[in-house]
């Protein structure tokens, strides 16, 4: 078994002594939905996996805003190039949540 392996099965015996509570960190913020991505640049980042309920609403309920929807079209066809959608799908506008205007998810 590699130690990829024994790693995600929580094996920790083959690690060094001094790297064992690293190790065991890393696991329990994985166990909350945080991933440690390398970055192009050659660091690391902090990805938080868990997806809050309100950015869930705005993605369910964008379909329901004719103009988002129309927003949407729109940079997908690369004619407005403030908006974006990032791997959840979410439109944003430099970065920032469009929000849906149904629903009262606006108060």
């Amino acid at each position: 078994m590699d130690s990829l392996s024994r790693l995600s099965m929580g094996n920790i015996a083959h690690i060094e002594d001094g790297k064992k509570e690293l190790v065991q960190d890393v696991h329990g913020l994985a166990r909350l939905g945080v991933r440690l991505v390398d970055s192009i640049k050659g660091g690391g980042m902090v990805h938080n996996g868990s997806k809050s309920s309100f950015v869930s609403d705005v993605k369910a309920k964008q379909g329901l805003d004719p103009i988002l929807v129309e927003l949407k079209e729109a940079m997908l066809k690369k004619s407005v190039a403030a908006f974006s959608q990032r791997g959840d799908s979410v439109l944003r506008y430099q970065g920032h949540l469009c929000i849906p205007d149904v629903n009262d998810l606006m108060e």
